[in-house]
């Protein structure tokens, strides 16, 4: 005799009952959380190096801010649209090398980036989990930016790229064009990220860049020489003159035509150093 269980009526009902459960965990499955990106915040400061800070010093650290969205591919992989505003500069007044010193040259720059980075964890990171929620990470990828660089003289504030410090445009110099305020970069680094809620990410990042312009400080070959910038009427050096070789302050001038200005064969680098912070979006996404 079939047991109670093998009944017809009873075996229905079980496979029935069966069905039910399997498509309730086939819809609770469909309907997973998943993290999909977060939307975030930057801030830290930057270091410029180049014609001025040819020591790699970090003394000149000024702010930097941003906000950016990051994508998630899977627990490992993210890209990242990353737009930050920041300055830059230094004064040769920072120098200990005697040349650098007496050349006395200085700027500052705003700078307006926008990078586009991807982002690898170290670790499987996934927000919300115990087990998940840390990692270190690197990055990199390419910006673009904006700078335009400044310096004072006796208190007036002067944009140096107008100046073309350098001949920059001169008969004398028709291999020098004037540079483009506009450039872009290389960029690379990383960090480490941590979730402290379901709906918030923070961490703390270092990028480098290794951008495509010399000018970033308006320094970068040799002294062009008086030729090439005509005294005024009333007979005084121009402004661009005199902000050309600024060495008359320290001594007597060295800026003589065809004297090392800067460092041509290699291009100006910057550094941002930053914590963010962010909110997490997720969906609901079927995973079968």
């Amino acid at each position: 005799m079939l047991k109670p269980f093998l009944y017809p009526k009873n075996f229905v009902l079980s496979f029935l009952l069966a069905i039910i459960c399997l498509l309730a965990g086939e819809a609770k499955a469909q309907n997973e959380l998943e993290y999909v990106g977060e939307l975030g915040i930057s801030i830290g400061g930057a270091q410029y190096f180049g014609d001025l800070n040819t020591r790699g010093a970090l003394n000149t650290i000024k702010p930097a801010v941003g906000v950016y969205y990051r994508k998630y591919l899977n627990e490992y992989v993210g890209v990242r649209a990353h737009a930050r505003f920041m300055q830059l500069g230094y004064s040769d007044a920072y120098n200990k090398n005697e040349f650098e010193r007496r050349r006395n040259l200085s700027f500052n720059t705003d700078v307006f980036e926008l990078a586009l980075q991807g982002d690898f964890n170290f670790f499987k990171f996934e927000p919300g989990t115990l087990d998940h929620r840390f990692s270190p990470y690197l990055s990199g990828g390419a910006s673009i930016f904006h700078f335009n660089p400044y310096a004072y003289m006796d208190g007036v504030k002067y944009y140096l790229q107008p100046m073309r410090t350098e001949g920059q445009g001169s008969a004398l110099y028709p291999d020098r064009k004037p540079y483009s305020l506009v450039s872009y970069a290389f960029l690379i680094g990383g960090g480490f990220k941590y979730n402290i809620s379901k709906k918030v990410n923070v961490g703390l990042e270092a990028l480098y860049r290794f951008t495509q312009t010399d000018y970033l400080d308006d320094v970068s070959t040799t002294y062009a020489g008086p030729g090439a910038f005509p005294t005024l009427s009333n007979g005084q050096p121009s402004v661009a003159y005199r902000l050309q070789d600024r060495s008359y302050v320290t001594g007597e001038p060295i800026g003589v035509t065809g004297r090392q200005r800067g460092n041509s064969r290699d291009k100006d680098q910057y550094l941002t150093i930053e914590l963010t912070i962010s909110i997490l979006f997720t969906s609901y996404n079927c995973k079968f």
